[in-house]
């Protein structure tokens, strides 16, 4: 999985929630009782509960509410997501977190930029996704000068306006055609 599917999981992850988070330490105050129709669910289940704290089984149950108002069909998209995540080798699905939890460190702002470029990205045509997504593998593998040198022209294209980014798709076609 490349750091474009990792920001992408992660982004599935935070409608998730911190699902997979849980306290180390014993609850300070007595523990609710899960949420209805927590006794299907594995065993272990109710002493993991038992282990977090008061605010993160509310959180929970926050997600667990919003996850019951989707639709059957994103339930379904996300259910396989997770079985997916659960299945993966240990110390990959540590990365995976650790992805996650720095998506979630970011600034709320960073955030939403992230998760509307991914949705723009997932828009676009299968051969387009599959274009950016080998531009991506190519500046990681670059020697760091070369990452450098188009990190900072990808600055430069996006501060330019329309009209500029027009005249720069324009000469580079002229030189194309020479």
């Amino acid at each position: 999985m490349n750091r474009l599917q990792g920001i992408a999981l992660a982004a599935v992850l935070s409608l998730a929630g911190p699902v997979a988070a849980r306290a180390e330490a014993p609850a300070a105050a007595p523990a609710s009782p899960p949420p209805a129709g927590a006794e299907a669910l594995p065993e272990g289940t109710r002493e993991r509960w038992e282990k977090l704290t008061p605010e993160q089984q509310q959180a929970l149950r926050d997600r667990l509410e919003a996850f019951r108002a989707l639709q059957p069909e994103q339930q379904a998209a996300l259910k396989e997501k997770l079985q997916r995540l659960r299945e993966l080798p240990p110390e990959r699905r540590e990365e995976i977190l650790r992805q996650y939890q720095a998506f979630q460190r970011l600034p709320d702002r960073e955030r939403r930029d992230l998760l509307e470029r991914f949705a723009r990205f997932k828009e676009l045509a299968p051969e387009q996704r599959a274009r950016v997504r080998a531009a991506l593998r190519e500046i990681l593998q670059a020697a760091p000068r070369d990452r450098a040198r188009y990190l900072d022209n990808l600055r430069r294209w996006r501060d330019m306006g329309p009209e500029e980014r027009d005249a720069a798709r324009q000469r580079l076609r002229d030189r194309r055609n020479r």
